[in-house]
C-alpha cells in the first residue's frame, strides 16, 4: 500500500522526500484560478521517479452547473490540467464532483457530466484516468450522498472514470464511514484513491474542514478501518505541514503494517 501526502507543487519529490511519502499530490495551477498549467521544467524528472503523482484539479472547476459561463471553462480547464498531468506521469487527475445551483434539475448536471466526457472524447481523449472525488457540503451536490453518486455514474460510468473517496467529506456529509467501502463499490466498483483526513466538522455537518488523523471528530480507527478495507493508495490532505503530514504517515503504516520507503 502507498501511503503519502499533497505537497506544495514546487518540488514534489523533495516533499515526499521530508514525509518519507512514497506517494504525492498536488496542484499544477492556482487551486482557485482559472489558467491553464504550464509545461514544468522537471517533468522527466517526476515522470522517471520512484514515488507515485496524482494531481488535484482546481477548485473552480465544476462540470455540473447549469451556469455555461462557468461549465464550458470547467470542462476545458479539465481536460487541460489530465494533459498537464499525463505529462508528469501522474496515475490520476482528482476532481470535486460538482453541484447545481438550488432550483436547477440535478439530473441536468449528472448529463453535464456525461457532456464533458464527450467532450474531451471527442478531443483525443483525457489521457489520464479521472478520480471525481466526494464532497462534504451541499445539498445539490452531484458526489455528497451516495444517492446522488448512485446517479452521477448511471449517467458517466460506462466512461472510463474512477472514483475518489475522501473520510472527512464523506463524514462531514452525512454518510456512516462503517461499511462504506462496500457500499461505494456496489455503485462504481471501484475506489481508486482514498483522501485519508479526520473531520474538524461533526458528522453530517457539511464542513470541509480536514484535521489530523488522531484528531478531530471521526474516530481514527474507523479512517485506518475505510483504508484497510479499500485496499487503495493514500494520500493525507492535513495541517500541520511535513511534520504534521508525516505524523499521520507514520500512524497509518504503523496501523496498517505497511514499511516505511526505503531510502
Amino acid at each position: 500500500m502507498r501511503i503519502g501526502a499533497h505537497v506544495d507543487s514546487s518540488d514534489p519529490l523533495a516533499e515526499a522526500t521530508a514525509r518519507a511519502a512514497d506517494t504525492v499530490q498536488f496542484f499544477l495551477s492556482d487551486p482557485q484560478g482559472w489558467k491553464a498549467p504550464k509545461p514544468r521544467a522537471d517533468a522527466d524528472r517526476l515522470r522517471s521517479a520512484e514515488v507515485d503523482l496524482y494531481v488535484h484539479a482546481p477548485y473552480v472547476i465544476n462540470l455540473a452547473t447549469l451556469n455555461n459561463r462557468i461549465r464550458i471553462p470547467s470542462r476545458k480547464l479539465l481536460l487541460a490540467h489530465a494533459r498537464a498531468a499525463a505529462a508528469v506521469g501522474a496515475r490520476g487527475l482528482i476532481v470535486h464532483g460538482g453541484h447545481v445551483n438550488a432550483g436547477d434539475d440535478l439530473a441536468t448536471g449528472f448529463d453535464n457530466w456525461r457532456k464533458a466526457f464527450a467532450y474531451a472524447a471527442e478531443a483525443g481523449g483525457f489521457g489520464v484516468p479521472v478520480l471525481i472525488e466526494n464532497t462534504a457540503g451541499g445539498t445539490n451536490a452531484c458526489a455528497r450522498r451516495l444517492d446522488a453518486l448512485a446517479r452521477l455514474w448511471e449517467t458517466i460510468g460506462d466512461h472510463e472514470v474512477g472514483f475518489c473517496l475522501d473520510t472527512c467529506h464523506a463524514y462531514a456529509g452525512g454518510e456512516e464511514l462503517l461499511g462504506l467501502v462496500d457500499r461505494i463499490k456496489a455503485i462504481t466498483g471501484r475506489i481508486d484513491l482514498i483522501h485519508a483526513n479526520n473531520s474538524k466538522g461533526a458528522f453530517n455537518s457539511g464542513q470541509d474542514r480536514h484535521d489530523n488523523l488522531t484528531g478531530g471528530t471521526i474516530d481514527p480507527e474507523q479512517v485506518v478501518a475505510v483504508i484497510r478495507a479499500a485496499g487503495a493508495p493514500v494520500v493525507v490532505e492535513t495541517p500541520g505541514g511535513a511534520d504534521g503530514q508525516a505524523a499521520d504517515i507514520t500512524f497509518l503504516r504503523e496501523q496498517l503494517g505497511v514499511p516505511a520507503p526505503t531510502a
